[in-house]
């Protein structure tokens, strides 16, 4: 099981670093989200069984100014599909590869343009979507075009929701009974915009299964609101169901793998200006976590006073951390030692910089300057 998502390097007082972006920032407060300037890094990592703070980060491609997120995530995806096919970890006749997504990513188009592989998609949508069902069996003797979509399901408009195919129902500790309603075969309404203006012929249909999951209450007294869900997979069954949105919820292990990369690793504390030493420096972090990851087996809980005791086997990625310098002690190490030596003298007190670096623009750029010069070749 995949999961992706994107996470921001923020730099935004980085004014001579190219090809930043504005990216979203969730605040604590409701209505407090803003746009701040970095590199989006769009992630893809293996997910665990169970509840866990530990995922198998596979791939990280840095989202630029001119490039397309839906288009890159499905070329990163199919990438690590192939390498894990070159690699052995799937083969003909094993189960589908589960690839779970947030609301950011549009879960319809990934699933068109990844039909070739063996995977099935799972992805949030937002509450206010408005998908098609099938198309009704045609009277004989009609006339007119024939149509292309069914009954319009809203999912902001109860009396719109036909009978669902599928309802389950599950006890959980965590958020006590949850219901989960599915209707199969639902697609959106494309049309010949955006990104299917170049599309050739009519815009496809992509049928898949609509879920909808309301528990019974969450941590912190909160009120529960409904989580819509969307697979490529147009027949699920009812097993399948209970089983997607509990896949869907192991996609939060992620977050946790940010918040060590960011907050214990230091990926986003060196203030680099150049992107390239960003890719290499990100990648670098990457390969320190996963050595973290294969070494919490050998690593031993070196707990604080307060914290509980965790069985072998399953310490956090902190704990390991802590662990791993007894660890580094008994093991070779294949580097040498580390020469002496002194810093350079740097620029001469007095004499200021002659040639500084350019200031960059923030946002992407090429898609709003051809946008902006195709609209006033219009006006014109």
């Amino acid at each position: 099981m995949l999961a992706a998502d994107v996470s921001p390097w923020l730099r935004p007082d980085a004014q001579t670093s190219p090809q930043r972006l504005f990216c979203h920032v969730h605040g604590r407060a409701k209505g407090t989200a803003q746009m701040i300037p970095g590199w989006p890094y769009s992630v893809v990592a293996a997910l665990g069984s169970g509840r866990s703070s530990w995922t198998a980060v596979l791939d990280a491609v840095r989202v630029g100014p001119a490039d397309d997120t839906t288009a890159v995530t499905a070329a990163q995806l199919r990438e690590v599909v192939d390498r894990l096919r070159q690699a052995g970890h799937w083969l003909p006749g094993d189960p589908l590869v589960w690839i779970v997504l947030d609301s950011g990513y549009d879960v319809c188009r990934l699933a068109f343009l990844l039909a070739d592989l063996p995977v099935v998609l799972v992805g949030r949508l937002r509450s206010d979507r408005v998908l098609a069902r099938p198309v009704q069996p045609r009277p004989s003797g009609a006339r007119g075009r024939p149509r292309r979509h069914g009954p319009l399901l809203v999912l902001a408009d109860p009396a719109s929701w036909p009978v669902p195919e599928h309802t389950t129902s599950t006890d959980t500790p965590r958020y006590g009974t949850a219901q989960a309603t599915a209707w199969q075969r639902c697609h959106p309404r494309l049309e010949h915009r955006g990104p299917w203006r170049d599309h050739p012929g009519p815009a496809p249909i992509i049928e898949g299964t609509l879920i909808r999951l309301q528990v019974e209450h969450l941590p912190g007294d909160r009120a529960p609101k409904p989580l819509w869900l969307w697979t490529s997979d147009p027949t699920a069954t009812g097993a399948d169901i209970d089983r997607i949105w509990q896949a869907f919820l192991r996609r939060f292990d992620l977050e946790h793998t940010f918040r060590f990369l960011k907050q214990t690793l230091g990926w986003t504390a060196p203030r680099l200006r150049d992107p390239a030493a960003a890719d290499r420096w990100t990648w670098l972090v990457i390969t320190a976590y996963t050595q973290l990851r294969l070494a919490r087996e050998l690593t031993v809980d070196l707990r604080r006073p307060w914290e509980r005791p965790c069985p072998p086997g399953r310490l956090t990625p902190t704990r390991v951390r802590r662990g791993f310098r007894h660890l580094r002690a008994k093991i070779t190490l294949p580097a040498r030692a580390p020469k002496p030596s002194h810093p350079g003298p740097g620029r001469p007190p007095g004499i200021p910089n002659q040639h500084r670096a350019p200031r960059q623009d923030v946002g992407k750029t090429v898609t709003h300057g051809r946008a902006r010069t195709a609209q006033q070749s219009i006006k014109g």
